[in-house]
């Protein structure tokens, strides 16, 4: 690699770790293990200004001395650094109130999930519950700065964070995820519960009251001023259609309106209809739109009962799919990928291996309600989330170890990295993977997830949608249950633009395997295609483009 591009490069991935020690934490770098993000304006001030810098000299380096390799390293250095710092510069932490994602949820979905190697690391780890409980008090201040700036979140986001914080501040400290972290194998049992007393004081003393305080700055400063659910939307804040011009930018990594997104969401439903008249008709027996989606939503015989049968229908699918893993990639993870049940956080999700080797990559299925299941959407979500989804994209980028800068390794490029999710999912049926027509009809269900999200997220945040109305949307161009429904309006609503990352990444890679097939003809690949789209980490869809061209030319 070019000498300055490499020195800038290694520059840049200590500085992201360092920015995000829980993030450097889930890596296995344990450097900054008794720290949490710092989420106050000062710190966002510097961390923008950093970034700014690390984009300019980026692009103040020579090109015409760049190999293709070190251009990827290029380009997607640019974009990390400049797309967040452009984010950034719209101070979403002023209507940070996030019930599916929020700053309160990090315990649940994280910390879990935490190794601890040493008796040093679990003493560090009670400094970062105490840098957390700080964490959620900067928290608060910029909520307060927000209420100040006449920007706040919609009541929904505030009734559900509120009744979500009431049942935290009800748990017991013994039953809490604080205590849950994976103490050192070489704890004595004496150890373990020193420990976990220490812990506990710390949970009572400093974090609730935190926690507390978060509460109510939610409550009773941002609820009496709360935007109604008809305007929750980005289009109700003064400067929203810049806020979210910004998102798109970033989640897409293209040049892309809102408009634009809106018209491929509604030409994608309209195709799903046929689809699912010619595949599901003949399953449900009608060939009814209306009546297809209502058997999928509504027959219990169509639904799991027990979280132990959405866990072991999610094996089946992992087995399957690990058996034809060779007949179509040609690199694949040393790391394996392992089901686990969880009664918390997103319905489905995956956590990457640590780069250490102490975790296994990990898919989670939420077994809270097994009712909420069907019985043919388990493959379709297996595949997305794990194998050959998330987990051969982001384990085998890991795994280049430095042949690629650590911060491309590490990256999470949400066009590229859903869109290769959910072109799993139909590459999966080329696969033959799916066990059955009624299981394909699952991988219909969540193309109808991702085509309403473009069509209701630009609606929402752009073209003066209410929550209902994007509601009544996806309850009438999807199977999906009313409560799945409400779940993802307020995930959208939460995390603006991310949304429409899946289906525009999906589509743009089915762009770029069609336009290699018509180039190469005969002499296309299947293997040598993923192997490209693999072979150099989470990129952008531009750089993306480039790799498999030139592969493809060449």
């Amino acid at each position: 690699m070019n000498d300055e591009l490499s020195a800038l490069a290694e520059e840049y991935s200590e500085y992201s770790l360092k920015a995000e020690p829980t993030f450097a934490h889930m890596l296995g770098d344990y450097r900054y293990i008794d720290q949490f993000e710092d989420a106050s304006r000062d710190a966002e001030d510097a961390d923008i200004a950093a970034r700014r810098s690390f984009a300019q000299r980026a692009r103040e380096i020579d090109e015409s001395e760049l190999s293709s390799s070190d251009m990827t390293t290029l380009e997607t250095l640019i974009y990390e650094a400049e797309s967040s710092a452009s984010v950034s510069e719209m101070r979403q932490a002023e209507f940070g109130i996030d019930p599916i994602f929020g700053p309160h949820l990090t315990p649940q979905l994280v910390f879990p999930q935490m190794t601890v190697e040493t008796s040093e690391h679990a003493e560090k780890m009670l400094d970062k519950y105490v840098a957390f409980a700080r964490h959620m008090d900067q928290s608060s201040e910029r909520l307060q700065e927000g209420v100040a700036n006449g920007r706040v979140n919609a009541e929904f986001a505030v009734t559900r964070t509120v009744e979500t914080l009431d049942a935290m501040l009800e748990e017991s400290v013994e039953d809490s995820p604080y205590l849950a972290i994976q103490l050192p194998g070489s704890f004595s049992d004496e150890e373990r519960d020193a420990w976990s007393q220490q812990a506990a004081a710390i949970v009572t003393d400093t974090v609730k009251p935190a926690l507390e305080r978060y509460r109510s700055v939610v409550k009773d400063e941002v609820g009496p001023v709360a935007r109604t659910n008809a305007e929750a939307g980005l289009f109700a804040l003064n400067d929203g259609d810049l806020v979210y011009s910004r998102l798109v930018d970033k989640y897409t990594t293209l040049s892309m309106q809102a408009d634009e997104i809106h018209h491929i969401g509604l030409e994608q439903i309209d195709k799903l209809a046929r689809e699912y008249v010619e595949i599901a008709g003949p399953v449900v027996g009608t060939t009814s739109l209306e009546d297809i989606f209502a058997a999928l939503r509504d027959d219990p015989s169509l639904h799991h009962t027990t979280g132990e049968g959405v866990v072991a229908a999610s094996e089946a699918a992992f087995a399957k799919a690990k058996s034809e893993m060779g007949n179509w990639f040609g690199r694949l993870p040393q790391s394996d990928c392992f089901v686990q049940e969880t009664k918390g956080g997103a319905v489905a999700y995956y956590f990457p291996p640590a780069e250490d080797g102490s975790r296994e990559g990990t898919f989670f299925m939420n077994t809270a309600d097994p009712t909420s299941w069907g019985t043919f959407e388990i493959e379709a979500t297996a595949f997305h989330e794990g194998i050959p989804g998330h987990h051969l994209q982001i384990a085998i980028a890991q795994e280049l170890g430095d042949s690629i800068p650590a911060f491309q390794r590490h990256a999470f490029i949400s066009a590229y990295g859903e869109g290769w999710g959910l072109y799993t999912e139909r590459l999966a049926d080329e696969m033959g993977l799916y066990g059955s027509e009624l299981d394909r009809i699952g991988m219909l269900k969540l193309d109808s997830m991702r085509a309403c999200r473009l069509v209701v997220d630009t609606g929402m945040h752009a073209l003066g949608w209410s929550r209902e109305r994007g509601i009544d949307y996806m309850a009438a161009n999807s199977p999906m249950t009313m409560h799945a429904i409400v779940e993802e309006i307020d995930r959208y609503l939460s995390m603006p633009g991310q949304a429409v990352s899946y289906m525009i990444g999906r589509l743009e890679i089915q762009r770029m395997r069609a336009d290699a097939e018509a180039l190469m003809g005969d002499r296309f690949d299947i293997k040598g295609f993923h192997d490209a789209v693999l072979g150099s980490g989470l990129v952008t869809l531009p750089t993306l483009d480039r790799i498999v061209r030139e592969w493809s030319e060449s």
